[in-house]
């Protein structure tokens, strides 16, 4: 084609100024500043589908019905979940109270008991006040003279009973001569003569008879003396026996009556009036913890404990307390940690071992979030060791169980308990990424089951000025919380175009509303230093250039060494079998682009089309499959009726990395067309879009960077006025470039075009016709590119040919 037709072909895919970017009309606000605004509450922005699913999730009651809440930081998620429980809350009653009191048939296993909202507190204070008046009452009973009339009583009977029982004794002995003489080290007998004992020498000069006798008087004597002994002892027991009897009526005449307030109180409670009774039969046959003096050595002490602490089984738990709750209770739990959510029971230490009671028993935030909401995070969740198996199981379950995974690694002996579970009633909501959403939905298969509502926040809204007035509104608030100065409309019209670049497309907004706010703050500053009363467009302009600038050193290095040689790119000139790729790289606070040179050659053989970066281990799946369609493409076009006798080889130069993505296989399939057909191609003009076996060219992204980048490096090499992007036709609505590349390409001074097939692309590239349609015989019209390209298969075939007949 002639120069002429080549500059109108330039012409028809020149991308027109007005589609470059979008720019937000800042006469459309009715408002001057932000100031101007009314501040309303928060509203969530561009999340309809999200506030669609999480108030049905918060809504049904149902189990099963708990909330996953997907997308990426900085759309508000947590915000807006925060504040549409904490409204929904609101609405609902505020949930029971909690205690955990004394088993007093099993020590092991505490019981719990349920209390209205605010009744958990007065019950622990009428056990406490109820074992002050019994510990008063029993001391009382037990010191009143009358029953210490009553105990002498019993012991005076006790005492003449026994005396009587040895005065019995006594007379028999004396019946058979034999006198009982008792003392603190024993009992003896002692033989009588004539009424007086028997010296050992009168004894021996007995005679053998008499001697057999007072023997024979003897046994029959402590046969006596071990039957009453035996009478004592069964006198004894049964002493101990109405001793206890007598201080347990006591304690229960003295008691007794200290229970029927508390009991008309619960009447209406079973549990508490089983408690009670328990309680009060504990009392009466613990009597002793209430009378006894703490005069236990140091070892008993620490093996049963102090009295203080033995009276502890007459206590109440508190174990959760809603009294100055309003509401059902919400609670965002940072540290989802096994014990922090499922509660956990204490210990203290007693002679080289571990010991507790129902005393020790602390909640978590399940405990203090049952009846209302929990907000986790699913990250922290699934680093906290069996925290995510417990919390379905308690979930699958309907109740919480306290226990302590742990224990059996304990180093030391410990004495545990197993407290009562509680029930659960609570709806959980995890905030997490889509990775880690589809990583639970793939692998747990209990998953779906607990967490069947997903609440899906999108990165994107529609630019529409209903959307664009709640941005300002956004603003305005944001900016009045944190102290910042009002926005002019003109700002905040930049911030809408912003907002777009972010998303990089001119019909949508971002809602990552975090990226947004950096803005708004630098803005401030930048205004604040030039001693200005509102926020203009030119602080936001200044805002986003020295955020670009903190964070640009890498991609600057990059263009120091195009610059310098060091990376070989030509922005000018012709070659053959050689093209300026753009490829997007980044850091962590960066994205920016850079153009790659890609080389090929073409040459006679049967291995096709060899990837070196594949042969070298550097290329990515995706991009296997990019080159992989090359060869469907010119098999398709140049080889249905015979194979193509083709070796080529195509290499990104000068990169030292994994590759990967197919958004350079277009401009592949160009250099390897150059190559082929000869034809040079023009080294000022970058090239980025995928391309499927049709030669239709597909979309891709990254392509604002892109397009500034290959810019900035023309720039430095020096503009000539004809150098440019060719990117795909359907990411032109993807196009919001800045400021200084839209203002070269009004000057002319660079250009970006936009094609949809591989052959308006090589037009552009090589100023060559593509000639890509065969005439009625099958042929492709002379000297296009795709004649020429054929032409050398037909040469490369006829040699193959020749070779085979060697």
């Amino acid at each position: 084609m002639n120069h002429e037709e080549y500059e109108n072909v330039l012409s028809i895919h020149r991308v027109p100024i007005s589609k470059l970017r979008t720019e937000f009309d800042p006469d459309s606000f009715s408002f001057e500043t932000t100031n101007d605004l009314e501040e309303l509450p928060n509203e969530m922005i561009g999340q309809q589908r999200a506030e669609q699913a999480m108030e049905f999730g918060l809504s049904v009651e149902q189990t099963g019905y708990n909330l996953f809440v997907v997308g990426p930081a900085g759309t508000g998620r947590m915000t807006y979940t925060q504040d549409s429980v904490a409204k929904m809350a609101a609405k609902h009653v505020t949930p029971n109270d909690w205690c955990y009191v004394y088993n007093f048939e099993n020590p092991d296993r505490p019981l719990v008991i349920s209390f209205p909202t605010g009744k958990g507190q007065q019950f622990q204070r009428e056990i406490e006040i109820l074992l002050i008046d019994i510990q008063r009452e029993i001391r009382s009973a037990f010191s009143s003279e009358m029953f210490e009339k009553k105990k002498r009583s019993i012991l005076e009977d006790f005492r003449t009973r026994i005396d009587e029982l040895w005065e019995t004794a006594d007379a028999f002995a004396l019946e058979h001569s034999v006198k009982i003489e008792r003392s603190h080290t024993g009992i003896n007998t002692i033989p009588l003569l004539f009424g007086r004992p028997i010296q050992i020498q009168e004894f021996d000069k007995m005679p053998d008879e008499t001697k057999e006798m007072i023997k024979e008087n003897e046994k029959i004597v402590e046969e006596k003396i071990q039957e009453s002994v035996y009478q004592i002892r069964k006198m004894d027991e049964q002493l101990r026996k109405t001793v206890q009897q007598f201080m347990r009526q006591t304690t229960a005449n003295a008691v007794e009556g200290l229970f029927l307030p508390i009991r008309e109180t619960y009447k209406e409670h079973p549990k508490v009036l089983s408690y009670l009774d328990a309680y009060l039969r504990d009392i009466v046959e613990h009597y002793s913890f209430f009378t006894e003096k703490e005069e236990e050595n140091q070892f008993m002490s620490a093996l049963t404990g102090s009295k203080e602490q033995q009276l502890h089984r007459y206590t109440v738990n508190l174990f959760v307390n809603n009294r100055q709750c309003k509401g059902a209770p919400v609670i965002y739990e940072t540290n989802p940690a096994y014990h922090n959510l499922f509660g956990k029971v204490e210990y203290r230490g007693a002679l080289g071992s571990w010991i507790t009671d129902f005393t020790f028993i602390k909640p978590g935030v399940l405990h203090l979030a049952n009846g209302g909401y929990l907000i986790l995070q699913a990250t922290e969740l699934l680093q906290q060791p069996n925290a995510w198996v417990q919390l379905k199981r308690s979930l699958q379950t309907g109740y919480i169980q306290i226990e302590n995974p742990y224990e059996d690694r304990s180093v030391f002996p410990t004495s545990g308990i197993k407290p009562e579970p509680i029930p659960l009633t609570i709806k959980v909501i995890i905030i997490g990424s889509y990775y880690l959403y589809d990583l639970l939905s793939t692998y747990d298969e209990d998953f779906h089951k607990l967490f069947k509502v997903k609440v899906e926040f999108d990165t994107v809204m529609k630019k529409d000025y209903e959307n664009s007035v709640k941005m300002a509104r956004f603003i305005k608030n944001y900016g009045s919380r944190n102290g910042l100065l009002p926005f002019h409309r003109r700002a905040v019209a930049k911030i809408i175009d912003y907002s777009s670049r972010l998303v990089s497309e001119q019909s949508k907004l971002t809602t990552r509303f975090q990226e947004i706010t950096k803005v708004l703050v630098e803005s401030s500053y930048w205004a604040k230093k030039d001693q200005h009363d509102f926020v203009d467009e030119q602080h936001i302009h200044k805002a986003l250039t020295e955020k670009i600038n903190r964070s640009n050193h890498v991609s600057e290095q990059f263009r120091e060494m195009i610059h310098n040689g060091t990376i070989m790119v030509d922005t000018d000139g012709f070659r053959v079998g050689q093209i300026n790729g753009l490829a997007v790289m980044g850091t962590r606070d960066s994205i920016f682009g850079i153009p790659t040179k890609i080389t090929a050659q073409t040459y006679v053989g049967k291995s096709g089309i060899m990837n070196i970066e594949r042969e070298a281990a550097l290329s990515g799946q995706i991009h296997n499959k990019g080159m992989m369609i090359l060869t469907g493409f010119l098999s398709g076009e140049f080889a249905k009726n015979r194979p193509i006798p083709l070796s080529a080889s195509i290499t990104f130069e000068q990169t030292y990395s994994q590759i990967d993505g197919d958004s350079a296989s277009s401009t592949e399939l160009y250099v390897l067309l150059s190559s082929l057909s000869e034809v040079p191609i023009n080294q000022g003009i970058a090239v980025t879009g995928s391309v499927n076996q049709w030669g239709e060219i597909q979309p891709i992204g990254g392509v604002n960077e892109k397009i500034e980048g290959f810019y900035h490096i023309c720039k430095e090499k020096g503009l000539t006025g004809k150098q440019g992007v060719l990117i795909p036709v359907q990411n032109v609505k993807n196009l919001m470039l800045e400021d200084e590349v839209l203002e070269a390409v009004k000057k002319g001074k660079f250009h970006i075009w936009s094609v949809g097939h591989i052959a308006e692309g090589i037009e552009i590239l090589t100023g060559i016709s593509a000639g890509n349609v065969r005439d009625a015989n099958g042929q492709f019209p002379a000297d296009t590119i795709f004649a020429k390209v054929e032409d050398r298969f037909n040469k490369m075939y006829d040699a193959a040919e020749a070779k085979k007949l060697e």
